[in-house]
């Protein structure tokens, strides 16, 4: 019995053995397949990922494709020429979107998107080679810009802070180069836009035209001194006079509204207060702009006409301004400035100049494509010899031809009226440097490619 019992416990025990060498043959078996499937699902995920990937990149190289073709409509170069043209003021790398003309006729500054700012020097216009110093607006973009009377300082909108700061033009110690310090944030009174700047000649205020209907005043230490409602439905555009008497403010309805701004005999001020409005439009005014003495006021209306006004008037007496005569122009503009002489006129509108005769009220020239983008400035330099426009990267420089035509007849008129012979050789000689002038420029006495 004892045999047969331990030979059956033996027989137990190699079976058990046997099936737990096969259980575990088996269960390394399957685990070894696991892991090659697993590896197989790996490589086929790490294949998938690659092919979508390729996929993307690819995608993208054409996405990028097309954001190149899009941005090099925006980057084309500015290739315009004209028998005007005096010289393209080059350096900005973004669009840009404002430039003023220093009251002592030096210099011109320049904002654009890139943040920089750049001083040019108005008696390189003349050269081939123009030699300018930049600055840059830390953490903004500086769109709107405006010199101070002085010519040592010039106030820049910021666009994200929607604020006006100062610079302060110096130099460096040893006289090397132009500096431009950052010397005084104005603070945020209003959520809305900033449109426009404006600096007086006297240097007492600085206006502010919000995109609303509101207007501020600011003396030059960033305190509001007025806040006027416009009750124009929608401000497109304000700016001070020349004189810095007068300030001004057009939009959605069809007149131009001007106040004066009056100051006590201390200096203090006292009041804005209404002067006279311009009308005659049929819809909004889009700009206008001032003659150097405010005897002269030319605007711009999306009723596409331009009308020149004799503000030489006693408002005070209730005399209304008087129109002088109306254009009609054959597409919109939207800007127009007036020579501080108020003898020539420009107008732009998308790539388009035209300009006009302020004596006889024509239009003579017309310009188109001057810039690649919407033309976004244009003014007279205060010499009257310049027209400058910008809208792309560059700044034109034009010849004023249309401003000495219209002196020369100007001066032949008050020729024939003079009764003194020292002013009729006085004149005789001013009419004789206009022509001379012209001759230089396009090689014809009266200006007109051709003719003599």
């Amino acid at each position: 019995m004892s045999d047969d019992g331990n030979n059956s416990i033996s027989v137990i025990a190699i079976t058990a053995a046997v099936g737990a060498v096969v259980f575990l043959f088996v269960l390394l078996c399957n685990i070894g397949r696991k892991g090659k499937d697993s590896e197989k699902e790996t490589k086929e995920e790490v294949t998938k990922t690659e092919k979508s990937g390729h996929g993307k990149q690819k995608e993208n190289q054409k996405k990028s494709k097309v954001v190149e073709k899009g941005s090099s409509k925006k980057s084309a170069n500015n290739n315009f020429t004209h028998p005007w043209l005096s010289t393209t003021l080059k350096g900005h790398t973004g669009s840009v979107s404002s430039f003023d003309f220093s009251p002592n006729g030096k210099y011109l500054i320049s904002s654009a998107e890139d943040r920089s700012i750049f001083l040019w020097s108005t008696k390189e216009f003349q050269q081939k080679i123009h030699r300018s110093v930049r600055g840059n607006v830390e953490l903004d973009e500086g769109c709107k810009i405006a010199f101070s009377p002085d010519s040592k300082a010039f106030v820049v909108k910021l666009k994200y802070e929607n604020i006006l700061r100062i610079y302060r033009l110096g130099k460096k110690d040893d006289n090397s180069s132009v500096t431009m310090t950052p010397a005084l944030d104005f603070p945020q009174k209003r959520s809305e836009e900033i449109i426009n700047i404006s600096i007086a000649s006297n240097g007492k205020y600085i206006l502010t035209v919000y995109e609303n209907t509101i207007v501020t005043l600011w003396d030059i230490k960033g305190e509001p001194i007025d806040t006027l409602d416009t009750l124009l439905f929608q401000n497109y555009y304000g700016t001070i006079s020349p004189c810095g008497r007068f300030f001004g403010v057009s939009g959605f309805t069809s007149d131009v509204k001007v106040w004066e701004v009056i100051f006590d005999k201390g200096g203090s001020f006292k009041e804005s207060k209404r002067a006279y409005e311009l009308k005659g439009h049929n819809s909004g005014v889009n700009c206008f702009s001032f003659s150097n003495d405010s005897c002269r006021v030319a605007t711009v209306s999306k009723d596409n006409t331009w009308k020149l006004f004799d503000t030489d008037v006693k408002f005070e007496m209730d005399q209304e301004p008087k129109l002088l005569f109306t254009g009609t122009l054959t597409q919109p503009m939207d800007l127009i400035s007036l020579s501080l002489d108020g003898r020539a006129v420009a107008m732009a509108g998308g790539t388009t100049i035209m300009a006009a005769n302020a004596i006889t009220g024509k239009i003579e020239e017309v310009m188109k494509d001057v810039h690649t983008e919407k033309i976004s400035a244009l003014s007279f330099d205060v010499s009257g010899k310049y027209l400058a426009s910008s809208g792309d990267r560059v700044i034109h420089i034009l010849h004023n031809v249309t401003g000495y035509r219209a002196t020369i007849k100007d001066l032949i008129e008050k020729e024939k009226d003079a009764k003194l012979a020292g002013v009729k050789e006085r004149l005789k000689q001013q009419i004789k440097e206009a022509r001379d002038a012209l001759c230089v420029i396009l090689g014809t006495e009266n200006g007109h490619a051709g003719s003599k």
